[in-house]
């Protein structure tokens, strides 16, 4: 019989890993975010040039996030200080103020927990991981980058949008979809069901396959 090969690191549709963690913002735990949408996102270094677009472009989005119960949460391997002088930083250089917290997470402990750390491209540095927390603390999305590409955080906020529009429809959304696109009906599970599924008006091209407007 051969051994199952069991994933390591957090897994999607079950609870988060709790962690406890200095941040900017003082002390933040998973649990302070109960009842809200969290998206918590690790970058491999404070200073560094791809980095600060990605957490300008999350500031210059932080009010979109907000307006779906959504707060944000950063983290490096860098001390306080270094996360302090950062967002001075960019404030200074950029005009962009970074109001949400970033976790200082110098004993990596918060990254090991959640996988952000890549051995294959360091194993020192967080790679560009996201992270989708629902209000009860269920990881619903992950999504990696390397260190030499950074992420689009209007896909980002695109996929939470998304969820957020699933759950509240007990629908799949197809490749891409944005607000105003018709929606995919779930599948029927028997063959009654699907011999059905044609006069139940939906758009239907075939029996597995239907979508609807909202």
């Amino acid at each position: 019989m051969t051994d199952q090969i069991q994933p390591t690191g957090p897994r999607l549709n079950e609870t988060a890993p709790a962690f406890d963690a200095p941040t900017t913002h003082g002390q933040k735990r998973l649990e302070d975010y109960r009842g809200k949408w969290l998206i918590l996102f690790s970058h491999p270094a404070d200073f560094t040039p791809v980095c600060t677009t990605e957490f300008i472009a999350f500031a210059r989005k932080q009010d979109e996030f907000t307006a779906l119960n959504t707060e944000l949460l950063g983290l490096s391997i860098d001390s306080h200080y270094s996360h302090i002088a950062w967002m001075l930083n960019i404030k200074e250089k950029f005009g962009v103020e970074i109001k949400f917290p970033i976790i200082a997470d110098l004993n990596m402990a918060v990254a090991q927990a959640y996988g952000m750390i890549q051995p294959g491209a360091s194993d020192t540095a967080a790679v560009r991981a996201t992270f989708i927390i629902d209000p009860e603390g269920v990881l619903r999305a992950m999504v990696y980058y390397p260190m030499n590409a950074g992420r689009s955080v209007d896909e980002i906020h695109r996929l939470l949008v998304a969820l957020q529009t699933a759950d509240e429809n007990a629908c799949a959304m197809p490749e891409n979809w944005k607000p105003g696109d018709e929606v995919i009906v779930p599948t029927p599970k028997t063959p009654e069901e699907a011999a059905a599924r044609a006069g139940e008006g939906y758009n239907t091209v075939d029996w597995y396959f239907s979508t609807r407007a909202l």
